[in-house]
């Protein structure tokens, strides 16, 4: 079996395990930045095969450029939506944080 046939590729910036909304992102970021096991891995995400998982590795293996670009592309969007949302939250984030600021006064104040 060609190891595409395991993806579904959306568009460019979005490749996912066929059959599933999860992104190839999601196996990698586990297996290159917390330096996770394809078996870790499966425990995590029991919803995936271990097969799913070896392949989506073999994928990264094989297109190591692309994909270790996609990568660092699906890590900067990231970091913008976390950066806007910290910048205009929701209003109801907004409650929560005004909610722990007031009691962190309560305790230490």
């Amino acid at each position: 079996m060609e190891l595409e046939h395991y993806f579904d590729f959306v568009c460019a910036d979005d490749i996912r395990l066929k059959g599933t909304r999860m992104g190839i992102e999601t196996i990698l970021y586990a297996y290159i930045h917390q330096q996770r096991t394809a078996e870790e891995i499966a425990q995590i995400y029991p919803q995936i095969t271990l097969e799913q998982i070896y392949a989506t590795i073999l994928y990264y293996l094989h297109n190591q450029a692309q994909v270790t670009q996609y990568l660092a592309d699906w890590l900067d969007y990231c970091t913008q939506v976390e950066r806007e949302q910290d910048e205009n939250p929701s209003a109801i984030v907004a409650r929560l944080k005004q909610i722990k600021a007031e009691r962190s006064l309560t305790v230490h104040g």
